[in-house]
């Protein structure tokens, strides 16, 4: 099961008031960027499970996205994150390799629309004036499509215990991710 996040942080520059205050900020929540040389392990799931879930492990991944001008021209960021902190496996000890291999993959579901949200990105010729709708307009479908797809994958492998329907979702997964490598994160 995936948890859905979008963060979104406009970097245009803003007005500035004439007097500043320092501004109390949270401190950065813990984030795993996703690599596919560092695949998901029990560890990384930190946060208790949710008493009244029926769910063996939740995933909270998060498709991070930053974006601003310079010089009126456009820069973005897009990274997959995982959120450890709101992450968590029932029992780890006794969790299944399958179950793991079922919630890494709605990790690399996230870093496949991150991926084709960087390519979007670099197709579109965004104006710095009219940033918006125009980005918003993007980021709003790329996100419905991200949620959609997350839900879909967990209904047709019923959470992972389908293990035909989670092998052949493997798969595709991988094939799209392998198509889009000119859009990983550097």
């Amino acid at each position: 099961m995936a948890f859905f996040s979008f963060l979104l942080l406009l970097l245009a520059p803003a007005p500035q008031p004439l007097a500043q205050t320092p501004a109390k900020t949270a401190p950065p929540k813990e984030t795993i960027a996703w690599s596919a040389e560092r695949p998901l392990a029990w560890v990384d799931f930190k946060s208790r499970p949710i008493a009244t879930e029926q769910l063996a492990a939740l995933t909270a991944s998060n498709i991070d996205v930053q974006v601003g001008c310079t010089d009126f021209v456009f820069r973005s960021s897009v990274k997959a994150v995982f959120m450890p902190t709101e992450s968590w496996v029932r029992d780890a000890k006794n969790a299944s390799p399958a179950l793991l291999r079922h919630e890494q993959l709605h990790f690399d579901l996230t870093e496949l629309h991150a991926r084709m949200l960087r390519q979007k990105l670099s197709l579109v010729k965004l104006d710095c004036q009219h940033l918006n709708p125009a980005f918003n307009n993007l980021t709003k479908a790329a996100f419905a499509a991200w949620q959609r797809e997350e839900s879909r994958y967990d209904g047709e492998t019923n959470h992972g215990l389908n293990a035909e329907k989670q092998k052949f979702w493997e798969a595709q997964v991988q094939l799209r991710l392998n198509q889009l490598t000119a859009f990983a994160q550097q």
